[in-house]
C-alpha cells in the first residue's frame, strides 16, 4: 500500500514537473521568437533606407546620418545584441559599439557566406568559454534598389547578452543549455556545465537514447528553435531523489500507523456504542418471530438507533392492532360464508317447489299458473347461476320471462318490444341489469296509464361502446332525477332500489364514468333510462 501511494505521489509530481518544464521551454522559445522578429524588422528597415545602401556602396554620405539611422532602427535591441554594417567586400563600416568588431570578414565562408541564402541566419562560435567572443552571430544581406548586394548586417550575441535575455525564463532551480544544430555547445549560464555535459548529450542523441541519466539526479527536456537553429535543453533536478523518497516513505509509514491506531480506537468506541442497542433490537425481532408482540425496545438514545427503536415499538403496536382486526375480519367472513351457504338452500327449495306447482297446474288444467311457475323458476335459476356476465340474448330471454309474468299479473295492460341487432346478441353484460330497469318502468312509469309501452333498445356507439335504452310512455320522471343518476345513496333510493342496484353494479365493474343516465321521453312524455358500458363479446371456445 505504501508503495502504491508513493508511486502515485511520484507520478503526480513527475507530471507536474514535466508540465512546468514544458512551460519554461515555451517561455524561452517565446523570448527567442520576439528577439528574432525584432532583428528581422531592423534588417528590413536598414535595407529600405537608401542612405545606408549608398554609404555601404562607397557614397559620400555623412557618417552621422548613417549612425543615426542605425541606432534608430536598433532601439530596444542593442541591450541584447551588437549590430555591425559591412560593405559588399566584407569591411566593417559602422557599428553600434566601439572596438572589438572584426574589421574584415570573408564573404565566401562563415557568417557572411551563410547570409546569402536567407534573410537572417545564425552560426555558433567555436569557443563558448571565451566571454569576449560572441556566442552567436547572424547575418542578413542588404540589397539596393536594383537587387544588388549593398552590404551586410551582422548581429552578434555575447554571453552577457544571452544571460540578460534569458534570465528568469526557465526557472530558478533549472539550467538552460543552448546547442547548435550539430549539438555543439553555444551557451550556458555555467560555462563549465556546457563543456562537461555537451559531449555526453551529443552521444546520447546520436545513439538515439534518452537524455535522462546524462547526469545523476537530473532530467532533461529538449525543443528546437528553427529560426535560430538552436537546440534548447532544460536541465531540471529530479522530483524524487533517494533522500526525498526515504523521507516520503517515513512520513507515509508514520501517517499510516497513526491512522490505523485512530481507526482501531474509533472502531472499539463505536462498536461499544452500537453493539448493545443492535443486540437488544435483534432479540426483540426474535421475540416477534415467535409471535410475542408484547416486547419493547428501550429508546433512551437521541440518535438514529434511538429513532429506530421508537419506530420498531410503533410498528409492534400497529402490528398488534392489525392482528386483532384480522381476527375480527376473519370471524365476520366466516359468518358471512355461513349465511351465504344457508341462503343458497332457499332458492333451490323454491325452484323445486315451483316445478311441483307447474305440474300440478298442468294436471288441473290451470295454464297461467303453470306458465308463471315455469317463468319464475327460470328467473330464479338464472339469478343463482355462478356467471357474473352473460350474453345479451340470455339477458333479454330472462327479461321476456319476467314480462310474461307481469302480463298475466296486469292482464296485458301494456306491450313490450325488444330491438337487439343480431351482431350485438353476443355482447357480454352484467347479469340481471335489464329486469330492474323494466320493472321500474312498469311499476312506476305505467301505473294508471292505458296502452302502456316498454321498449328495450341496444346500439353500438361511434366510439365503440354498448348503449342499452329502456323507454316507456308513462308518467315520466321527477325533475330532480333527470341527468346522471343522482340518488347514489341506498337510503335515498328506497323507492327506486332497482335503479340504485344497477347503477352501482355498472360503476363497480366499469368505473365511475359508467352508470345510468335518466332523461324524459320524446315530447316530455315517459322516461328514457340509458346504460352505457364497454362493448365486450362472448368468448367462443372450440
Amino acid at each position: 500500500m505504501r508503495k502504491i501511494l508513493s508511486g502515485s505521489f511520484r507520478m503526480r509530481l513527475a507530471d507536474s514537473a514535466a508540465g512546468q518544464a514544458e512551460s519554461n521551454l515555451s517561455s524561452v522559445c517565446h523570448t527567442l521568437d520576439n528577439l528574432y522578429e525584432g532583428l528581422l524588422r531592423a534588417a528590413e528597415a536598414l535595407e529600405e533606407d537608401p542612405l545606408v545602401s549608398d554609404a555601404l556602396l562607397g557614397g559620400q554620405e555623412e557618417n552621422t546620418r548613417v549612425y543615426s539611422s542605425l541606432f534608430s532602427v536598433t532601439e530596444g535591441l542593442r541591450e541584447y545584441a551588437r549590430f555591425d554594417l559591412y560593405d559588399p567586400a566584407g569591411t566593417c563600416r559602422y557599428s553600434t559599439q566601439s572596438g572589438s568588431a572584426q574589421p574584415e570578414l570573408p564573404t565566401d565562408w562563415g557568417v557572411l557566406q551563410k547570409a546569402g541564402g536567407e534573410r537572417l541566419r545564425f552560426v555558433a562560435c567555436e569557443d563558448v568559454a571565451d566571454a569576449a567572443e560572441p556566442q552567436l552571430q547572424g547575418a542578413a544581406v542588404l540589397t539596393d534598389g536594383d537587387g544588388e548586394t549593398a552590404g551586410f548586417l551582422v548581429v552578434s550575441l555575447y554571453q552577457s547578452n544571452l544571460r540578460r535575455l534569458l534570465e528568469g525564463t526557465y526557472g530558478s532551480q533549472n539550467d538552460l543549455l543552448l546547442f547548435s544544430r550539430f549539438w555543439r555547445p553555444v551557451y550556458c549560464a555555467q560555462s563549465a556545465l556546457a563543456e562537461s555535459l555537451g559531449p555526453e548529450l551529443r552521444r546520447r542523441v546520436l545513439a538515439g537514447e534518452s537524455l535522462d541519466g546524462a547526469a545523476e539526479g537530473f532530467l532533461y527536456s529538449v525543443t528546437y528553435h528553427p529560426d535560430m537553429e538552436l537546440y534548447l535543453v532544460l536541465q531540471r533536478p529530479q522530483v524524487m531523489n533517494r533522500e526525498t523518497t526515504g523521507l516520503l516513505y517515513t512520513v507515509s509509514a508514520g501517517s499510516a500507523l497513526f491512522c490505523v491506531g485512530i481507526s482501531v480506537l474509533m472502531s472499539l468506541t463505536l462498536s461499544r456504542q452500537m453493539f448493545q442497542p443492535i443486540q437488544r433490537l435483534r432479540s426483540a425481532i426474535g421475540e416477534v418471530e415467535r409471535n410475542n408482540l408484547d416486547v419493547t425496545v428501550p429508546d433512551q438514545r437521541d440518535d438514529e438507533l434511538g429513532e429506530l427503536a421508537r419506530r420498531f415499538n410503533g410498528m409492534l403496536v400497529a402490528l398488534k392492532h392489525n392482528q386483532q382486526e384480522l381476527v375480527e375480519n376473519q370471524r365476520e367472513l366466516n359468518q358471512a360464508q355461513i349465511r351465504m351457504l344457508q341462503a343458497q338452500l332457499n332458492p333451490h327449495f323454491l325452484c323445486n317447489t315451483l316445478d311441483t306447482m307447474k305440474w300440478i297446474s298442468k294436471i288441473n288444467e290451470v295454464p297461467q299458473v303453470a306458465l308463471m311457475s315455469t317463468n319464475l323458476a327460470d328467473i330464479l335459476r338464472f339469478c343463482i347461476s355462478p356467471e357474473e356476465f352473460v350474453p345479451l340474448r340470455r339477458e333479454v330471454a330472462i327479461l321476456e320471462r319476467y314480462i310474461e309474468i307481469q302480463r298475466i299479473r296486469l292482464s296485458g295492460a301494456f306491450s313490450f318490444a325488444a330491438d337487439i341487432p343480431l351482431e350485438l346478441e353476443d355482447c357480454l353484460v352484467p347479469k340481471m341489469i335489464l329486469q330492474p330497469l323494466v320493472e321500474n318502468a312498469i311499476l312506476h312509469g305505467l301505473e294508471g296509464v292505458e296502452n302502456g309501452v316498454v321498449r328495450v333498445t341496444a346500439r353500438r356507439t361511434a366510439d365503440g361502446l354498448l348503449r342499452i335504452t329502456v323507454e316507456d310512455n308513462g308518467k315520466g320522471l321527477p325533475a330532480d332525477m333527470t341527468g346522471a343518476y343522482a340518488h347514489r345513496n341506498r337510503e335515498l333510493s328506497r323507492g327506486h332500489l332497482g335503479l340504485y342496484n344497477v347503477d352501482t353494479i355498472l360503476r363497480k365493474y366499469y368505473g365511475a364514468d359508467c352508470g345510468l343516465e335518466l332523461a324524459p321521453g320524446p315530447g316530455g312524455r315517459g322516461a328514457v333510462i340509458t346504460a352505457t358500458l364497454p362493448l365486450r363479446e362472448e368468448e367462443r371456445t372450440c
